[in-house]
């Protein structure tokens, strides 16, 4: 371990005590947002309206030295709202192309679900090729490029479930839960200490970690280890839930894949140059749960994909 790579790690870990001086608990959201960063994946996270899904972002995005935009998702949202369009300019008599808030570094899209799937599709493009094609020309984006996306649950009124294709898109999805009693005790008392969401300057929040720490800690996360133990328990967990009676749908390759990156990011976190089970069995609930589908008769029994993936944590043996 380098002093460059513990200097990034010490940045990266300093992100949560940043984003806490806003958001009070929801400790697992914070570090599922460090590791998609680490990853270069994205994030979706779902949770009932007012539990503070978009202050989490802001928060985060106020504690990185990386430019930042906010979409709010409508149903009248068109795709070249996000992804910028071609602008016709009288002086010049040409088409000239006007970028779209996606040309960031950090994408909030807030209520993804909220609008219709021909604008939610105009970010698989983006998400996946880290490009935007308009009238036939590829425009790259900004690197790191990070959408973090916030949903409602499907069942809430004006929502539109989001594509299989675009949730295998999405490296972890990450519930925020309402919080204890305890907790929002404290966020009463902030706010009546004076504490405004809008203003999270005056909260505290510095940038703490920039581009330069996270290409140090990309680059240090290709040097952990994994051994042939750990890929075959990863595959062998993947391959469990394609065979769950409770499943149509089970966790791709590609969702093998990601479950081995966010398990070495989290390794890389923790200090280790190694990848454990241990490291596997704690990503993978929400690296997976949004790669799979329920069988309606399974649905209606009242389970659930955590519960489905976490029996087969239990089932499968851990290599020793």
């Amino acid at each position: 371990m380098t002093a460059t790579t513990d200097s990034a790690r010490s940045s990266l870990e300093a992100l949560r005590t940043e984003i806490a001086k806003a958001v009070v608990g929801q400790d697992p959201a914070v570090t599922g947002l460090v590791v998609a960063l680490l990853c270069r994946g994205h994030v979706l996270l779902e949770g009932v309206p007012g539990v503070a899904k978009t202050l989490l972002v802001r928060a985060l995005a106020a504690s990185l030295e990386l430019d930042t935009k906010r979409v709010q998702f409508t149903p009248d949202l068109m795709p070249s709202d996000v992804t910028g369009s071609l602008v016709y300019d009288a002086r010049t008599a040409e088409f000239s192309f006007q970028d779209g808030p996606v040309f960031t570094n950090l994408l909030l899209a807030d209520e993804i679900n909220r609008t219709p799937p021909k604008t939610q599709s105009s970010l698989l493009e983006a998400m996946e090729e880290r490009q935007v094609t308009v009238d036939g020309t590829p425009r790259k984006l900004p690197e790191p490029f990070l959408v973090a996306a916030t949903m409602n649950p499907v069942e809430y009124e004006g929502t539109y479930p989001l594509p299989e294709a675009q949730l295998d898109r999405f490296l972890l999805k990450l519930n925020v839960p309402l919080p204890s009693r305890e907790e929002e005790i404290g966020v009463l008392a902030r706010h009546a200490s004076g504490f405004d969401p809008r203003d999270l300057h005056a909260a505290g929040i510095r940038p703490v970690a920039g581009v330069k720490e996270l290409k140090a800690a990309r680059e240090a996360i290709t040097h952990v280890a994994v051994s042939p133990e750990i890929t075959g328990y990863v595959v062998d967990l993947c391959r469990a839930t394609r065979e769950s009676p409770s499943l149509t749908l089970g966790v791709s390759p590609r969702g093998a894949t990601a479950l081995l990156a966010t398990a070495r990011a989290w390794a890389w976190l923790t200090g280790r140059d190694y990848v454990t089970p241990d490291d596997v069995k704690a990503l993978a609930l929400p690296t997976l749960r949004h790669r799979v589908q329920l069988r309606p008769e399974a649905e209606m029994e009242g389970v659930t994909a955590d519960s489905v993936i976490s029996a087969i944590l239990t089932h499968v043996p851990v290599p020793r």
